[in-house]
């Protein structure tokens, strides 16, 4: 890493271009770069991976709308193909959150794809701008705002988002004052000019790609603005791309989710013979729930070693919103209800190192509050809080209040990117009927905006991530086929 590549995150860039603003093509310098742009593979540093995996680091400008922009540092890795003669290029896997990295998943989601798509294509990881290895970002937040039950808005007990706004500041200010400049240029539509400063390096005229939750809206924002760079797209597990709200409607999307994985997981609590049912009958089950998170809004249980160290009706709430991403969790939550009800709590749950979270967390700040511009004033929240808890009592609100963007500092470098129709038909969409983060509601309307380019496979499964981990046989089957053929259903597909 150069010193230029390391002092980025503190340098004072004078005339930032705002040229960005409104833009409806691409603004990239993959088409100027040096045709002989290519990476030098060495062994992957640290962390158990694949002995096969190698890794690389690419550079690109902080700035793809401006030439002499520092450049920062993009890590990717890979995996070749063992079999040349059936290679077809390379499969990009795009984490979700954002905050997430695929760097690591060539040596491991990558190895549950069937061996005819390993053999078809170089399976390639990276970790996002801003996220290390790549030249990262924080924002120092205190440690009691790393709470999962703090980052999520969950309003006060009696419906109130005054506090909400003060955290909303509180962390805002710190993101801007410790960020650096590099905060400021986190953004989907960066990520996909990224994207295609990777796919050259490759030395790749095309792509493919399977994209994960937040890493769907990616996948679909690089096939908006690169169209004729794209093979073969899976996006699994499907973000709205509302362009009006983009990450608030993924937040919104929260109120649905819920209401459609509960049903699933009140049947699993009261069933004879699980040893952490909850209630004799499903129907029971979700009462029991609003009372327990009300008896906790007013009398929470001490919780050492926890972050609060308390057991609140929003830290069950948010306990609620992690265990539905899969039923393998759903004794988590289950575990925490019994507890609760005895006026107890299990051992406090580990959490990732300090440093990871701050980075984590800068990385989706940054690209959740440069997407779009969220409102400023408190009412507009108060009201949509108001409303979601009258209809959404399980989630009280939480998914239409003020995330931190409500006070961020800066406006978006550009308008949100609008998915289209427009481009080749080649991207499969696969997701669950029942999933807490991407709802169906929302995925629906992903498949909408791209009409024609795209196929959908509704799963009848429960959980977040569908393709090879929550879906089922024949999700995975179709998904399967269409990596290694190219080969889609002739329409939109129900896997019972």
């Amino acid at each position: 890493m150069t010193q230029r590549t390391r002092t980025i995150r503190n340098a004072a860039i004078v005339g930032v271009s705002t040229a960005l603003l409104g833009i409806t093509a691409p603004v990239t310098a993959s088409a100027t770069a040096d045709p002989a742009e290519s990476l030098t593979w060495t062994a992957c540093e640290g962390g158990a991976v694949d002995p096969r995996q190698q890794c690389a680091t690419l550079q690109v400008p902080m700035d793809h709308a401006d030439p002499d922009s520092p450049l920062i540092d993009i890590a990717v890795s890979r995996i070749p193909s063992e079999n040349p003669d059936a290679r077809r290029g390379a499969l990009l896997l795009i984490a979700g959150g954002p905050g997430g990295s695929s760097l690591n998943d060539p040596s491991g989601k990558g190895q549950k794809l069937p061996q005819e798509v390993q053999d078809t294509h170089d399976l390639i990881g990276f970790a996002p701008r801003g996220l290390a290895p790549s030249t990262s970002v924080g924002c120092g937040l205190e440690y009691g705002d790393l709470a999962t039950s703090k980052l999520r808005p969950w309003p006060a007990p009696d419906g109130s988002v005054d506090g909400n706004m003060d955290t909303a500041r509180r962390t805002a200010d710190a993101c801007a004052r410790n960020g650096g400049e590099l905060i400021r240029h986190l953004s989907t539509a960066n990520e996909a000019r990224d994207i295609d400063r990777i796919r050259a390096a490759l030395g790749e005229r095309k792509i493919s790609a399977w994209g994960v939750s937040y890493g769907t809206y990616v996948g679909a924002v690089y096939s908006q603005l690169f169209p004729h760079r794209t093979d073969r797209i899976v996006l699994d597990s499907v973000d709205n791309p509302d362009p009006t709200r983009v990450n608030r409607a993924w937040l919104a999307g929260h109120e649905q989710g819920v209401e459609d994985t509960f049903p699933h997981f009140a049947a699993w609590a009261s069933k004879p013979g699980n040893p952490d049912r909850v209630a004799r009958r499903a129907s029971d089950v979700r009462p029991m729930f609003l009372r327990l998170a009300a008896r906790l809004d007013h009398e929470p249980i001490p919780w050492p070693g926890a972050n609060p160290e308390e057991l609140n009706g929003n830290v069950l709430r948010q306990t609620m919103l992690d265990s539905f991403a899969s039923p393998s969790r759903y004794p988590t939550l289950a575990k925490l209800m019994r507890a609760a009800r005895q006026g107890t709590v299990p051992p406090a749950p580990a959490g990732p190192p300090e440093a990871m979270l701050q980075n984590v967390i800068g990385v989706g700040s940054g690209v959740l509050c440069n997407d779009v511009a969220w409102p400023k004033p408190a009412a507009v929240y108060q009201k949509d809080v108001t409303e979601s808890r009258a209809k959404y009592p399980l989630t009280a609100g939480m998914p239409r209040n003020a995330m931190l963007c409500a006070a961020w500092p800066y406006p978006p470098r550009e308008a949100p990117v609008r998915i289209t129709d427009r481009g080749p038909s080649d991207i499969l969409l696969v997701q669950n009927a029942r999933d807490v983060n991407t709802p169906l509601s929302g995925a629906l309307k992903m498949r909408e905006a791209l009409g024609r380019r795209a196929v959908m496979v509704t799963v009848d499964s429960t959980g977040h991530d569908a393709y090879l981990a929550n879906g089922n046989a024949c999700g995975d089957r179709t998904v399967s086929h269409f990596l290694a053929t190219g080969e889609r259903p002739d329409a939109d597909l129900y896997c019972r």
